[in-house]
């Protein structure tokens, strides 16, 4: 495939030249002599809803994913990695400024959720954009001389509030979306992407394109790429030669065990269904279909078997695979330090953002991605298959290689780590909320303390209420805005969620509701109000 030159340098000239920005491609290039003498590069690899089990090494037979787990043996892999909401904006938000969502008033995806007249209480208002006055990753690494660029997702806001705006010199698509805008196969729907002179591909390919192109472009660095994929969100929509590679290893693997789907009801609800209850009802012919079913249930996929999104996953692997063949080839892989992470959890949910969607069974692959499993739940739900992620971090010369960090770590912690890994000033009045990881990622003690959520929304997954959660230690407290309702479980022993011990321990719910209460008070979250 011919390389291209960008057709715009977006800095002044005299920078671009500095940083390499519109330097002409080598035939063959050879390695960075600077590598060595200069700060350390940064590639963030994100990927939109892939659930925790999503990758090889975070416990998936299905998906292959070699490039990922390649990560892992070459970095740290954090086993209880979660992102700031389960739900894709305020995630992304909370990685860029270092601040929980529900400080920033950012708590839903944008634009978010149409209310319903069945709902009980008004949600929370929300900002329509990342604000212009909020100091990004990019833009304080844009101060110290990193060259940025942002490939694929923004979805922070569209017009002024868009990335240029927010501290990258490169954008790709131009398009402020959430889903691609068109799917991900060409003719792309989205400015930016068709390249005159070539043919086009698959989407992820010609992000990964840009992105090889731009690591070309930027080698004398430092660089800071923003490699934020569509996949695996929907459209669920493979690449053909993977999907055939999938369908024959589905033919010769045995079918899963279980059932295909289960329930999960509202747990704030006056009478909430127990499990064996939700069980129970699965088999009644009035939950035979898939929508917003009696008693306000829905399904939850339980197999990873969906041909389409397995070959989602893998074409994100081998995207990882040419960004990291590309630093190699560069020789700039002992100088960068690479994240591979995800927005929030699988969507083993369909979308019923329209309560009154039916999805017909011979169109359930397209509604269902995968399965969280063991974990509970799905994206759009703050039980842990919608907010723990898969997370690993390369360090070169600094990091442990093939460790794995138990330490609960979220997103906006992002922002500090990775300005201590790449030695520069900590800026604590912008990153109020994050705390560095650098030390768990060189093998020193590291204790993050108490973690939060805030959804005052009503979620498109599932008919949950609003509600909120808090992790310390083991212990994971949830609380639902309707009826105040709580759960609480211990999470080393019940990973799960199945056990919830409120009645059993009611001296540990009190102390963690009062703990997300003043949590709430100290960054002061809008709440939803009654109707």
């Amino acid at each position: 495939m011919n390389r291209r030159l960008f057709t715009a340098c977006l800095v002044p000239l005299s920078v671009a030249v500095a940083l390499g920005a519109c330097a002409a491609e080598p035939d063959a290039p050879a390695p960075s002599s600077a590598a060595s003498e200069q700060p350390p590069n940064i590639v963030f690899f994100l990927v939109d809803d892939m659930g925790w089990r999503d990758v090889g090494v975070f416990g998936s037979t299905f998906y292959k994913t070699p490039h990922i787990d390649a990560l892992a043996e070459q970095g740290v892999r954090f086993s209880n990695a979660y992102a700031a909401t389960h739900v894709c904006s305020p995630t992304r938000a909370s990685l860029l400024t270092g601040k929980y969502p529900a400080r920033l008033r950012l708590t839903d995806w944008l634009p978010g959720r149409r209310g319903h007249d069945f709902e009980r209480l008004l949600s929370a208002e929300k900002l329509a954009a990342l604000p212009l006055h909020e100091v990004t990753l990019a833009e304080a690494l844009r101060e110290h001389g990193y060259r940025t660029a942002i490939f694929g997702k923004w979805h922070l806001g569209t017009g002024e509030a868009g990335p240029l705006n927010q501290g990258f010199d490169v954008q790709k698509p131009d398009f402020p979306g959430s889903t691609p805008r068109g799917g991900y196969f060409p003719p792309y729907l989205m400015a930016g992407l068709v390249v005159e002179g070539e043919e086009d591909e698959y989407l992820t390919d010609r992000l990964t394109d840009f992105a090889v192109e731009f690591i070309e472009q930027s080698q004398d660095g430092p660089f800071f790429l923003y490699l934020s994929h569509f996949a695996v969100h929907d459209p669920i929509e493979g690449r053909p030669d993977l999907v055939l590679e999938y369908r024959e290893k589905a033919a010769r693997t045995e079918p899963p065990v279980g059932p295909a789907f289960l329930l999960e009801g509202n747990p704030d609800d006056p009478e909430p269904l127990s499990r064996a209850q939700l069980n129970a009802l699965l088999e009644q012919p009035s939950h035979q279909d898939h929508g917003v079913l009696p008693r306000n249930t829905v399904k939850i996929k339980q197999h990873q078997d969906n041909v389409e999104f397995a070959a989602m996953v893998t074409a994100v692997d081998d995207s990882l695979g040419r960004v990291q063949s590309t630093l190699d080839r560069l020789g700039l892989s002992e100088n960068t330090i690479v994240v591979f992470y995800s927005d929030n959890g699988g969507m083993a949910a369909a979308n019923f953002g329209n309560p009154a969607r039916k999805v017909p069974p011979d169109l359930l692959d397209v509604a269902y991605s995968t399965s969280n499993l063991p974990l509970r739940g799905a994206k759009g739900w703050l039980y842990e298959g919608g907010i723990r992620v898969p997370l690993i971090v390369r360090w070169p010369g600094a990091g442990r290689t093939g460790a794995v960090h138990d330490e609960p770590v979220i997103s906006p912690d992002f922002y500090p780590t990775l300005l201590e890994m790449a030695g520069l000033p900590a800026r604590p009045d912008q990153h109020l909320d994050g705390a560095s990881f650098a030390a768990a990622v060189r093998g020193e003690d590291f204790e993050r303390g108490a973690i939060y959520w805030h959804f005052p929304h009503y979620s498109n997954h599932g008919m949950q209420s609003p509600g909120g959660a808090v992790r310390d230690g083991a212990f994971k407290l949830l609380e639902y805005f309707e009826n105040g309702t709580v759960q609480l479980f211990d999470l080393e022993n019940d990973p799960g969620e199945q056990r919830d011990l409120a009645a059993a321990q009611p001296a540990k719910a009190a102390e963690l509701r009062d703990r997300l209460h003043a949590w709430r008070e100290s960054v002061s979250a809008a709440m939803p109000t009654r109707r």
